[in-house]
């Protein structure tokens, strides 16, 4: 029979308990931004025309430019302290890039821990998607 060391044993119970809080803190990060996984394949049901554009940009400017700036470079001079709101014209989409992800995040808020709260409550369906060609029409080239 073998037998194990103090510190062998210790070492084991130290490198379970490392494990169970990574694997915790892990799990708290995934609940952290809500997943919506079929916001992915939904499919904008609004033309991405000058009128759409031009109607995203003035519901923009209305109620996410205090955060986001005006030109949705994350700027914005209401942002809450410590907030960073992301610039919203680089490559760059924490909680993801298509029409349908960049409507549920509007439409659900960016998560629980994010100052950015839903606006479901606040905005048609039409203005979100407005909104959501407003922000594509901001990456294209000019």
């Amino acid at each position: 029979m073998r037998r194990f060391s103090y510190l062998t044993i210790a070492g084991l119970v130290v490198a379970s308990i490392a494990l169970i809080a990574a694997v915790g803190i892990g799990q708290g990060r995934q609940g952290a931004t809500p997943e919506h996984p079929d916001a992915k394949d939904l499919k904008n049901p609004i033309a991405s025309t000058p009128e759409s554009i031009a109607a995203g940009q003035q519901t923009f400017r209305k109620f996410c430019g205090s955060c986001h700036g005006v030109d949705a470079k994350g700027d914005g001079p209401l942002a809450p302290k410590d907030s960073h709101p992301p610039n919203l014209t680089d490559e760059v989409w924490k909680h993801g890039s298509s029409d349908g992800e960049i409507f549920t995040v509007i439409r659900e808020g960016a998560g629980p821990k994010s100052e950015m709260k839903a606006f479901k409550s606040k905005l048609t369906a039409q203005e979100m998607w407005n909104v959501v060609n407003y922000l594509r029409s901001l990456a294209e080239p000019h």
